[in-house]
């Protein structure tokens, strides 16, 4: 109950957090986009916005994700977060499209940027908010390892950087190099477009129950070799949602085993693979060893 209040104080800090930097920078961008009129300011304050609304959506489906399994959703409500990076995608991808149009259509024009220090003032004091938030991600994913906080640091990190490219746009527009604007502008627009891909995808195989990774697979094997008794297994398989992880699968027992002693092998590779993967709903199949067709058979090197 301990580890759960605590991930619930870290999960709601980082995600309340996030909301308030996205929101104030939403405000301060558009500010110095109306006052400079630089395509790269409104890049910027673009991917504020799209900041903004994965920050809500992130707030509003993990705490979605963390409510217990009822009635009607019996494996629980992890994949909240997958249909909310997906909608996450959709946004940005068409606003990477309108900034790609707008950019092409000013640098088309040659359009010069009016204070550009202003623009470089602004950029400057969202990197040193962002970098705040990017601190306190990083120590509320020490104590959650919550997948959607860690999204949303990786994104605010690609922000710092973007940031970055608006100081060095703007600069250059200072010195008479006005293409400098529009083109960073398409630069940014492509990145966002690439990271809404890549998202959406990742999203996309959630949905679809993909496997877990081979690193975490390759530990649930070494708890099934080292336990003994085991002494093979088959139909291994695993999935994630939201903050969830599931593993099934069947062990080969031998056929002479009572049938307490067959559920206390079961029992002590499900303990050892809570202890290593805490948030999982474990199921473990006994098979007596002569059942099992030899083509099925994945050897275990317990005794």
């Amino acid at each position: 109950m301990g580890k759960t209040r605590d991930y619930g104080f870290w999960v709601k800090i980082a995600t309340r957090a996030s909301v308030s930097v996205a929101l104030t920078l939403v405000i301060v961008k558009l500010w110095a986009w109306i006052s400079t009129d630089a395509s790269s300011m409104l890049a910027s304050a673009t991917d504020s916005m799209l900041d903004t609304l994965a920050s809500l959506f992130t707030f509003f489906s993990v705490r979605y994700a963390l409510q217990p399994a009822d009635h009607e959703h019996r494996f629980g409500h992890g994949k909240a977060e997958s249909l909310a990076a997906l909608v996450q995608s959709a946004l940005i991808t068409g606003s990477a499209l309108l900034l790609l149009v707008h950019s092409a259509q000013q640098w088309w024009q040659g359009e010069s940027v009016s204070k550009p220090t202003l623009g470089i003032y602004v950029s400057i004091f969202a990197i040193a908010l962002t970098l705040a938030l990017v601190v306190l991600q990083r120590v509320a994913v020490k104590h959650t390892e919550s997948k959607a906080i860690a999204a949303d640091h990786l994104h605010f990190q690609s922000d710092l950087l973007l940031n970055s490219a608006v100081i060095v746009a703007l600069g250059l527009s200072a010195y008479g190099w006005y293409w400098a604007d529009s083109l960073f502008a398409i630069l940014i627009a492509i990145y966002l477009a690439y990271g809404a891909i890549r998202i959406g995808w990742e999203a996309f195989q959630g949905l679809m129950d993909r496997e877990l990774p081979e690193p975490d697979k390759d530990k649930i094997v070494a708890v099934l070799k080292s336990t003994k008794g085991i002494h093979g297994w088959h139909d291994l398989r695993t999935r994630a949602s939201g903050p969830m992880r599931f593993i099934q699968c069947h062990v080969e027992l031998d056929d002479d085993l009572s049938l307490r002693e067959a559920h206390d092998i079961a029992d002590g590779a499900e303990r050892e693979l809570h202890e290593l993967f805490p948030e999982t709903d474990v199921i473990i199949h006994m098979d007596p060893l002569s059942v099992v067709p030899a083509r099925r058979r994945t050897s275990s090197t317990s005794d």
